[in-house]
């Protein structure tokens, strides 16, 4: 059974950085797909970021484009998001997600950790 776990997370101003990890244990990310996904109040979750499991090929959502890039260091078991130029609208609990197969921009993943929340404040 694999476990994420993430942190990172905090309160913020507008404009700071923030980077998030999510540390796993269970199973080897190198063979998994890794992606991180938002939910703010009242809101559904959303794709964040991701990163296929072959490649290291990368996609994210246009509104965090630019501003975000995800990593991940197999050998530490550990993905990153590093998030700059933060926004109130990036207010939410970010979640890391891993599954088997190519990247997927949809909730179709085996694994969830149970968040960790980002505030950001205007």
């Amino acid at each position: 059974q694999m476990q994420l776990v993430e942190s990172g997370g905090g309160l913020v101003q507008s404009g700071d950085s923030l980077r998030l990890s999510c540390v796993a244990s269970g199973l080897r990310i190198s063979t998994l797909t890794m992606a991180w996904f938002r939910q703010a109040p009242g809101l559904e979750r959303e794709f964040v970021a991701a990163i296929a499991w072959a490649t290291s090929d990368t996609q994210y959502a246009d509104s965090v484009k630019g501003r975000f890039t995800a990593s991940r260091v197999n050998a530490e078991n550990t993905v990153y998001l590093q998030m700059n130029g933060l926004k109130p609208e990036d207010t939410a609990v970010y979640s890391c997600a891993a599954r088997h197969g190519p990247l997927q921009i949809t909730n179709d993943y085996d694994y969830w950790g149970r968040g960790t929340q980002v505030t950001v404040s205007a």
